[in-house]
């Protein structure tokens, strides 16, 4: 039942209105005095007031709008209807604006109280049911906003908070969508550089052009179209953090001109004649295997080791099964903005979990963004509003397909590597000869030779 504080000094209506207020779900706490109601309000857990205005000692509306200010002051949450004769305008609209939530003109019509009421009892239960849901996510939410549970994720965490107060260079390693940025941005802040400038470059969004004069700055009349002077993104982080994402995607030119300008911390604007010192921590981050391109001859081996102080690896969403229930909650509530958000039914919390998420955090927030408009108005979000399309691989396989494919490639080699024998095959991929034996079983392997 919901606790109904009802300040009045008319005990005969009291009388005929308490029934009918219990039997609609209200648990009534009376009190005839200001100071009754003071005591009430001290000894039990009270949500909704229902106040009289005329009240003693004066007999006046006065009498009743300071004690709603009081009320309001101790207990801010508190939804308070106020009562008062039907020619009192001037004490109405002076309740509201002292914060009541409604206010009923006497004789109040049964119905009509009880329905004013029950929707004062319906925000209430929003409210708190709001507050909880902030309450649980702040709980599993680390500090800048990276939430989730999940092992690896807070392996991530832990590398990056014993890594940030350090003056390491450091490189974000994750796929597309997995929160790099942020990572980069909660390092900072744990920093001694936290009271300096973060800035941030998308080194994959810009040609080389453009690219060198945005990271280094230009003089004026460097080039055609260079009408004044350009700081450059360095000179902006000068004291702070310097965030190159994407920097796999650097062309061999700019990488010698960035090597230049950490080694030496001093960079030289397109255009100019005199180097400039800088200031700057560099963390970058990227989704290519940045040891793989080095091999290639694509991303020079020296710029790597300059930029790699500390390598944090984010892990995709698919290996943070714990965690999607979880940040789909906060993303609804970010939907919701302010208001109760949406739950997910069984349904769609079950094909959330089997999805793979190749968007993995940004996939996710479109889903259920996207959820919150297709569900029905106070329903919950179904599997089929999250707009969830089978992974399909170039060739029409599935996820699952890809992988099997790829087991029975790699069996095959095995197998001609060791010259058909399947106890080195099998010792070679890391199985027992049974677990051999059942997937060659499983894929006709053998029988394909």
């Amino acid at each position: 039942m919901t606790p109904l504080l009802w300040v009045e000094d008319d005990a005969a209506l009291r009388r005929v209105y308490r029934p009918l207020l219990q039997a609609d779900g209200f648990d009534v706490v009376e009190a005839a005095t200001p100071d009754a109601a003071r005591e009430a309000l001290r000894r039990g857990a009270v949500e909704l007031v229902l106040l009289d205005l005329m009240l003693p000692p004066t007999g006046r509306a006065q009498a009743g709008l300071e004690l709603l200010r009081e009320l309001l002051s101790l207990r801010p949450e508190l939804k308070v209807v106020v009562l008062s004769g039907a020619g009192d305008k001037g004490a109405a609209l002076d309740a509201i604006r002292g914060g009541a939530y409604d206010f009923l003109a006497k004789p109040v019509d049964p119905d009509v109280l009880l329905v004013v009421l029950a929707r004062a009892a319906s925000r209430v239960a929003m409210e708190r049911t709001l507050a909880a849901l902030r309450a649980e996510l702040a709980s599993a939410r680390p500090a800048d906003a990276m939430i989730g549970q999940a092992p690896p994720f807070l392996l991530a965490l832990e590398l990056a908070d014993r890594v940030a107060p350090t003056t390491l260079p450091v490189v974000i390693t994750g796929e597309n969508g997995t929160g790099k940025e942020l990572m980069a941005r909660r390092i900072h802040r744990h920093s001694r550089r936290s009271a300096g400038p973060f800035v941030a470059i998308n080194c994959g969004a810009l040609p080389p052009t453009l690219l060198e004069s945005t990271l280094f700055g230009h003089t004026r009349g460097a080039f055609t179209g260079a009408e004044g002077t350009q700081r450059g993104v360095f000179l902006e982080a000068h004291g702070g953090t310097l965030f190159l994402d994407e920097v796999g995607d650097l062309d061999p030119a700019t990488q010698v001109r960035l090597l230049r300008a950490i080694e030496n911390q001093e960079i030289l604007p397109v255009g100019a004649d005199r180097t400039v010192h800088v200031d700057v921590r560099v963390v970058s981050a990227t989704h290519h295997d940045l040891e793989a391109q080095v091999a290639a001859g694509t991303f020079r081996d020296d710029l790597y080791w300059r930029l790699k102080g500390v390598d944090v690896r984010l892990p995709p969403l698919r290996d943070r099964a714990e965690d999607i229930a979880l940040l789909a909650r906060h993303f609804a509530l970010e939907v919701a903005a302010g208001s109760v958000p949406p739950g997910f039914s069984a349904g769609a919390l079950q094909a959330m979990a089997d999805h793979p998420w190749p968007g993995n955090l940004r996939e996710l927030r479109h889903a259920v963004q996207r959820g919150a408009v297709m569900a029905r108005p106070g329903a919950e979000i179904e599997a089929a509003d999250l707009g969830l399309r089978r992974v399909d691989g170039p060739d029409g396989a599935t996820l699952q397909e890809q992988v099997e494919r790829l087991e029975r490639r790699a069996i095959a080699n095995a197998l001609a590597l060791e010259g058909g024998n399947r106890s080195r095959a099998a010792k070679r991929l890391g199985l027992s000869r049974q677990g051999l034996l059942n997937k060659l079983a499983r894929y006709g392997v053998a029988e394909e030779g």
